[in-house]
């Protein structure tokens, strides 16, 4: 695929992706004092594999597809959290891991973001041949 047919890449998934762990951490923090709550989470880099090997096509109507990824929206990218201590009123939301998700998800989401508004600066020269 060239860039004249998708100039943003995987990117603009990337930042959807991000988007949607940023509102499943929050839930989780805004959950944290829930009883028998259960912490959420994506992982990213295996949703992001699955995209990509969406892009591929069978040649045959039989043919069984290269991923069972169901977009952004399905719900079978999200997945239950392990806690590291137990609680007993069977919430599993670690407040201090959450943050420092929250944190680390919301910085590469500006770094994504920044980067996406780069290329984008490029193609809009481009186009306007500068």
């Amino acid at each position: 695929m060239s860039i004249l047919q998708n100039p943003l890449g995987i990117h603009g998934t990337a930042l959807q992706l991000r988007e949607q762990r940023t509102a499943i951490l929050a839930s989780n923090i805004a959950n944290v004092d829930t009883p028998n709550y259960k912490a959420r989470d994506i992982d990213f880099s295996s949703v992001m594999a699955a995209t990509k090997g969406n892009s591929m096509s069978t040649s045959h109507g039989r043919h069984i597809g290269a991923s069972n990824y169901q977009g952004l929206q399905g719900e079978s990218m999200i997945k239950y959290r392990m806690p590291t201590s137990a609680s007993l009123d069977g919430n599993t939301v670690e407040v201090n891991t959450e943050n420092s998700l929250f944190t680390e998800n919301s910085l590469r989401y500006q770094a994504t973001s920044t980067f996406l508004n780069s290329k984008i600066k490029g193609v809009m020269s481009a186009l306007r041949g500068e």
